[in-house]
């Protein structure tokens, strides 16, 4: 063995191009022996084992270039890399395509795939779909740590309402970032309860009382509380879109939407009471109260800003879309199929309740659903024997799509969880290369340390970088943040 200042091994003889197909090479990736051969590698010449042929006749230089080691008297080239993913890449050799082993996790087998020189398109499309579910919670994940970064960080080039702002939206919107917000958001939370029992409770016509005209309305107490109610809701609307850094996201957001629902019924009643009676008969008027008053029921949806597991179940629902459909279907086929059944099976008996096909839906509706009110049911036997298939079908068509539908919640709550737990996990990771970084820097020169004073508190902490193969990439690109990304192990 010839020592590393020498260009060439004496051992190695190259007959030219024409010999590359019967070279035979033996790779050992982490303890794993694998022998190719040019003909199968040549398949693909810009993958990292086809260039280990040609590398031979470069020398050191050459060889360590695409491998950790090399022993020229095995001819076995070394890599300290995952064998693992090594196994699964080298089937495109052979089959043409690259299935990743269940276990592997699918950023780090990407990389691995970066290294080997294998173009990503050999990856079979199941594999590639969980590559990007991967890609996906990286960058929530990144989202979710920025957003805690933004909001320690203090930017001294921004003038005080700008500041003002990012407070008055934190201390609205973020519950966790301070106790008077947590305060804040319990206040919320109670007045939506309140303002929706008081609608509630306004109904009941022993606790109203009768105007000059004869009309019942509701008491005044009452309608007391819910100007208060409605007073916070205003007042808490009118800051979080004036502290919005997105004014027109914020706007067209459904939960704002909602926001704005619940409280617009009580102006336009308000003004419709004191202006409307001018322009319109006051029995018009007083219908459109009504009406307006009845859409008071949104608010109820403002509870969801307030609980994460109504969030959740909205997210799992929009994820759901194609098994409600199927849900959906299967009963508009048995409704119309047991309905048009019930209708001609019932047209025998004197009393029939079946007068029509459409009056026949709600019958099949009712029974499939096994609600059963009773107001319509079969007398004659087939008629019978058609509502208990129908019950029966019911049964079966509503319980099959149920499962994928509570499997999504249970997904996507527990992905939720994960996200959560791997965001916090690398705002601890930052904060002890930040410490590392300023115990480091307290031996570094003075300019150094006056140099990093100037900078913010995590642009002047120096965190250290993770040699691990996965990490955020969002976060490192401007504020330079590069840290293990735990949810992969």
């Amino acid at each position: 063995i010839k020592m590393a200042g020498d260009s060439k091994f004496p051992d190695m003889h190259t007959d030219g191009p024409e010999k590359n197909e019967e070279t035979e090479i033996v790779v050992n990736v982490g303890g794993v022996r694998q022998v190719f051969y040019g003909d199968n590698l040549n398949q693909y010449p810009e993958t990292r084992l086809a260039e280990l042929i040609n590398c031979l006749s470069g020398g050191y230089d050459s060889i360590f270039s695409l491998c950790d080691d090399y022993d020229p008297g095995k001819r076995e080239f070394y890599f300290d890399r995952d064998p693992d993913a090594f196994k699964c890449i080298i089937d495109v050799y052979y089959f043409g395509e690259i299935h990743m082993k269940k276990g592997i996790c699918p950023i780090c087998f990407k990389n691995e795939m970066e290294f080997w020189k294998v173009d990503l398109k050999f990856l079979d499309d199941c594999c590639k779909t969980h590559l990007s579910e991967k890609k996906e919670e990286l960058e929530e994940i990144a989202r979710r740590v920025q957003l805690i970064l933004d909001d320690l960080g203090v930017d001294a080039s921004e003038n005080r309402w700008k500041r003002c702002q990012k407070y008055i939206w934190k201390f609205m919107e973020k519950p966790e970032s301070s106790y008077p917000a947590r305060v804040i958001a319990v206040l919320s939370f109670l007045f939506i309860l309140i303002s929706s029992i008081v609608m509630c409770v306004g109904t009941i016509p022993d606790l109203q009382v009768v105007d000059p005209e004869g009309n019942r309305m509701e008491h005044p107490t009452l309608d007391s509380i819910e100007t208060v109610c409605i007073g916070w809701f205003t007042m808490e609307y009118v800051l979080r879109l004036i502290s919005s850094p997105n004014k027109l996201y914020f706007a067209l957001s459904f939960m704002n939407i909602v926001d704005v629902l619940a409280i617009l019924p009580f102006y336009v009643s308000l003004i419709l009471t004191h202006l409307g009676a001018k322009l319109m008969e006051l029995s018009n008027v007083q219908q459109a109260v009504q009406a307006l008053r009845i859409m008071r029921i949104a608010r109820i949806f403002k509870l969801a800003r307030h609980s994460s597991g109504l969030q959740t179940l909205t997210y799992a629902l929009k994820r759901s879309f194609k098994e409600l459909g199927l849900l959906l279907m299967y009963l508009a086929v048995g409704i119309f199929v047991f309905s048009a059944l019930g209708y001609t099976m019932e047209q025998s008996h004197p009393e029939t309740l079946f007068k029509s096909i459409p009056q026949s839906f709600w019958w099949a509706i009712i029974t499939m659903t096994t609600v059963g009110y009773g107001d319509i049911y079969p007398k004659t036997t087939l008629g019978k024997l058609n509502a208990a298939i129908s019950f029966l079908c019911g049964v079966i068509a509503i319980a099959l799509p149920i499962h994928p539908i509570i499997n999504n919640f249970v997904r996507y709550y527990n992905k939720q969880r994960v996200l959560e737990t791997a965001a916090k996990h690398e705002l601890e990771l930052m904060e002890l290369n930040s410490a590392e970084g300023k115990a480091s820097n307290s031996r570094s020169e003075p300019e150094d340390f006056a140099r990093e004073g100037k900078e913010g508190p995590f642009c002047s902490s120096r965190l250290k970088v993770s040699h691990s193969d996965t990490f955020i990439h969002l976060l490192s690109e401007e504020k330079h943040y590069r840290t293990r990304l735990q949810s992969c192990k």
